[in-house]
């Protein structure tokens, strides 16, 4: 069930369509929209009722967030980072250990106008939504894929990290977390415990993505009860297969998103519209029926 773009005609926002979209000679797909994917922001948007029945009774509730949620705060995208001195650069050419093996220097400094850009920006209404909802179930996990830390400084607590967190630092020798340092002047500074060069917190091109966070997003994306899919393009694989493992769970799935994904005709609910316009509506339409 999927809101699609251009398999039908696109239904005004803060309604519900259902109707029949042929797909092969013979076969019939039942599709559900909520939303319009012409239509980003639409405030009077009605959660759908079917998924606060769910959210009535479920006791576990896990969340995947992409760039989309970050970017509402103003961090630019991975690939919308290359701006001003960057421009020249692709990321592939800077977040790789082999970048880091050719030129320390040039790679530490480009994650140091990143960190600041992080450090700049603010939680947004989205953030603050996922930290209100955490504290509604039983049970509550947020995986992400960003490494900016705003859910942290929104308030969230149960969080997976799938690709690090720019904010940290770590020695690229012995791969161990390192808090502080002596500055000599050296760019990268240097680890106070063995003298090896020090790197951001993250997982690079080329670099395995770390098995225990891995497990850890895996098991909660297969024992929940309701999965939600915000601000991410579900392209970037292995983290992209989680809705779907989600599904196959037996969860029921909900898309939040401005624009439709290849994840989107699998999901039950595709709601369009920014993350932090959607989540404070279901975040008030949630308390609100737990009053009565």
């Amino acid at each position: 069930m999927v809101g699609h773009q251009g398999s039908a005609p696109c239904i005004p926002v803060w309604k519900t369509g259902v109707f029949l979209s042929t797909l092969m000679p013979g076969e019939m797909e039942l599709i559900v929209v909520v939303g319009c994917f012409k239509r980003r922001n639409n405030p009077d948007m009605t959660i759908p009722a079917e998924l606060l029945q769910r959210l009535a009774v479920a006791k576990s509730v896990t969340v995947l967030t992409g760039a989309g949620i970050s970017a509402e705060s103003g961090v630019p995208t991975f690939r919308d980072a290359q701006t001003g001195l960057w421009a020249k650069f692709s990321p592939e050419e800077l977040a790789t250990p082999r970048a880091f093996r050719r030129d320390p220097r040039l790679v530490w400094e480009w994650y140091e106008w990143r960190r600041k850009l992080v450090v700049d920006a603010m939680p947004n209404p989205a953030h603050l939504a996922l930290a209100e909802i955490e504290r509604l179930f039983q049970r509550f996990h947020l995986i992400t894929q960003n490494v900016d830390g705003l859910h942290q400084r929104a308030g969230s607590r149960n969080i997976i990290e799938l690709h690090g967190n720019i904010t940290r630092t770590k020695c690229s020798e012995e791969g161990t977390i390192v808090s502080s340092w002596k500055d000599t002047g050296d760019v990268p500074p240097k680890c106070p415990a063995c003298g090896g060069l020090l790197r951001p917190d993250v997982v690079w091109f080329e670099e395995p993505m770390p098995e225990e966070e891995m497990q850890l997003a895996m098991t909660a994306s297969t024992h929940c009860d309701v999965f939600f899919s915000i601000g991410t393009s579900t392209v970037v694989y292995p983290a992209a297969a989680l809705p779907s493992e989600a599904l196959r769970s037996g969860a029921m799935v909900v898309e939040i998103n401005p624009q439709p994904t290849p994840f989107t005709p699998q999901a039950h609910f595709a709601l369009a519209g920014a993350a932090g316009v959607v989540l404070p509506k279901l975040v008030r339409v949630i308390s609100a029926s737990r009053r009565f």
